[in-house]
């Protein structure tokens, strides 16, 4: 990684902590720098190994289950019975979340989803899901979901990827198909989370080995050639720079005319952490009173 691009990311977390919080209604203030696993260019290999990690760390921390109760919830009002996962990346924490519901009594199915589908990654966490995820092969615009593809939409840990212009399509597109949609992040801009991201490189080189399905390949990028804890590291802090907190979850739904829709914006507290998830969850209205 150049040492530009590591300053251009520190200094987004110095302003962040320097400059107020902006007042209910402003205009989102979030730092948008480039994660590498969005550029088109950027090699498969990396993208599909830091996703490898992120599954990997999301089902170890145990974090994924805390978001089960309030997902059950927002299922339950909305008379869902499945999930059509957007943006899945390798997976991500749905087979974990999946689990938890059927604990709690819940039981559902999920389809995973992305626009770069990692088809490798799907096939291994439907093939461990005991029948009940699958998984789209085709990409997925979040924007505008196929019509075929029913039931309660999830976006776990990955909507910051997306600028407000496009991530207020993604929930505009939710109402105006009149489709349930839960939005959840597990990473916050608090300042104990930023801590636990700094070390990340050290996790990457520990784990690597644990990471599924597994490519020998990550062994060259990870402890030989280590372009795969800097990916991680970099794409990490950008990543807590580009979390929407709470008010600003508030902004993008202000925007979306959609009288017959419900939303809420909320945060759970991730154990006995001092962290916190933020979910924001939206409900049509007449399935929200039918719950």
């Amino acid at each position: 990684m150049e040492a530009p691009l590591l300053f251009a990311a520190l200094d987004g977390v110095f302003q962040h902590y320097v400059q107020p919080p902006p007042p209910p209604g402003a205009p989102v203030k979030r730092s948008h720098l480039v994660e590498l696993e969005d550029l088109a260019w950027f090699p498969a290999i990396l993208r599909d190994g830091g996703t490898a990690y992120l599954e990997l760390a999301v089902r170890l921390s145990g974090h994924a289950k805390l978001l089960g109760p309030k997902l059950a919830e927002a299922m339950k009002a909305s008379g869902s019975t499945s999930i059509v996962d957007l943006c899945s990346g390798g997976g991500g924490p749905v087979r974990t979340v999946l689990e938890a519901l059927a604990e709690a009594g819940n039981p559902v199915t999920a389809r995973l989803t992305d626009f770069y589908p990692n088809k490798p990654a799907f096939e291994h966490t439907a093939a461990n899901s005991g029948g009940r995820i699958t998984y789209e092969a085709a990409p997925v615009d979040a924007t505008a979901v196929p019509p075929t593809l029913t039931g309660f939409r999830t976006i776990f840990n990955a909507f910051h990827h997306f600028r407000p212009d496009v991530a207020r399509r993604i929930l505009a597109d939710a109402a105006s198909a009149r489709r349930p949609i839960g939005v959840f992040e597990i990473v916050s801009r608090e300042p104990f989370t930023l801590v636990a991201l700094l070390t990340a490189p050290l996790g990457v080189v520990l784990t690597m080995p644990l990471w599924r399905p597994f490519r020998w390949q990550w062994v060259l990028w990870t402890w030989l050639v280590p372009l795969m804890p800097l990916f991680v590291l970099w794409d990490g802090i950008v990543s807590w720079l580009r979390i929407y907190d709470e008010d600003e979850l508030r902004v993008l739904v202000a925007g979306i005319d959609a009288p017959d829709y419900t939303w809420e914006i909320g945060r759970i507290r991730l154990g006995s952490a001092p962290a916190h998830a933020t979910y924001l969850i939206g409900l049509p209205v007449q399935q929200e009173a039918a719950g």
